[in-house]
């Protein structure tokens, strides 16, 4: 059966005396979540290429967006220029009259002092709108300077770029051999022995503290499906002994969600407060701490639930 990461609500998996305040979900494993938490190895290596490929993303985004920010600079820089060569134009126009207003000078004084004053006021305007554009360059080339230098500041080089691409390619090609090894069906000296023996003999390993054994006979009883809720909460109980609690978790909530009814609920959801508290989800784990007390209040769980709840 394959394992579901959907959440799954609280008062569903522990119905009857749990309530809305109480834990709402086993959310172990939700990647879609805010804040993940109980991940296995795996999933903790898609988080974290995930994160990466968001990174790059943002990163590429801003820069698309200062390039364009750049572009209209320069485009305004342009026009600043071909102002300034049009003004220096018309100054050459403007020596060319006053070379002509110095001869004119000698053979009409009239005529001279009108030109002379119109050339003084072109002059004074150009002197004046040259200064503005000079004072916009200044300033655009300031700004251009400045996204430059944030540009190459968080610019994503091509090695960058192409490192995290080899990282993607090989978790995929990693993803891919798991999938196909897991598919293939392989041949065990476990095949040939029935279900119940096989349980039986999970029970031995699990009694001695075998639990590489133990956990090899129960993932094949789930293959089976052969009691696969309580093949779980063992596998789970064996990853909580080791510290596992990442795992642990995982198995608990699969299977709670397969049978919520068992004997051994109020260990399972202990044991997934404290694995949840080891984890560093003290929130979620007290929700569940609360949710022992309030559903086997009489249990030697509970007083223990309680112990984790005091401050």
């Amino acid at each position: 059966m394959k394992f579901s990461r959907k959440v799954l609500l609280l008062s569903t998996v522990f119905p009857i005396l749990l309530t809305a305040a109480e834990p709402s979900a086993f959310g172990a494993g939700d990647l879609n979540s805010p804040n993940p938490y109980g991940l296995t190895s795996n999933e903790k290596v898609i988080l974290d290429t995930k994160n990466r490929l968001h990174k790059v993303s943002v990163k590429s985004n801003n820069q698309e967006n200062q390039l364009d920010s750049l572009r209209e600079r320069i485009d305004g820089l342009q026009s600043i220029i071909e102002s300034l060569s049009r003004k220096a134009h018309n100054n050459k126009i403007n020596l060319k009259k006053q070379n002509e207003l110095s001869e004119l000078k000698t053979k009409n004084s009239s005529e001279y002092e009108k030109r002379l004053g119109e050339i003084v006021q072109a002059n004074s305007n150009s002197l004046e709108e040259q200064k503005l554009l000079l004072e916009k360059q200044k300033i655009l080339m300031g700004e251009m300077s400045l996204l430059l230098d944030t540009i190459n500041t968080k610019y994503v080089s091509k090695e960058e770029f192409n490192t995290l691409v080899n990282d993607v390619n090989k978790f995929k090609s990693l993803i891919a051999k798991e999938l196909k090894s897991s598919s293939k069906p392989t041949k065990s000296k476990l095949d040939s022995v029935s279900s119940k023996e096989l349980y039986k003999q999970a029970k031995k390993y699990f009694n001695k503290k075998y639990y590489t054994n133990a956990i090899e006979n129960y993932e094949l009883l789930i293959k089976r499906n052969y009691k696969p809720a309580y093949s779980h909460y063992m596998i789970g109980e064996m990853n909580y002994r080791r510290k596992n609690y990442a795992n642990a978790i995982s198995y608990y909530k699969k299977s709670s969600s397969l049978y919520s009814k068992a004997s051994y609920m109020p260990t399972l959801m202990l044991h997934t407060a404290i694995s949840m508290s080891k984890t560093g989800d003290k929130q979620h784990a007290n929700a569940f701490f609360k949710a022992v007390v309030a559903k086997y209040p009489n249990s030697v769980e509970a007083e223990e639930a309680n112990i984790y709840l005091q401050p």
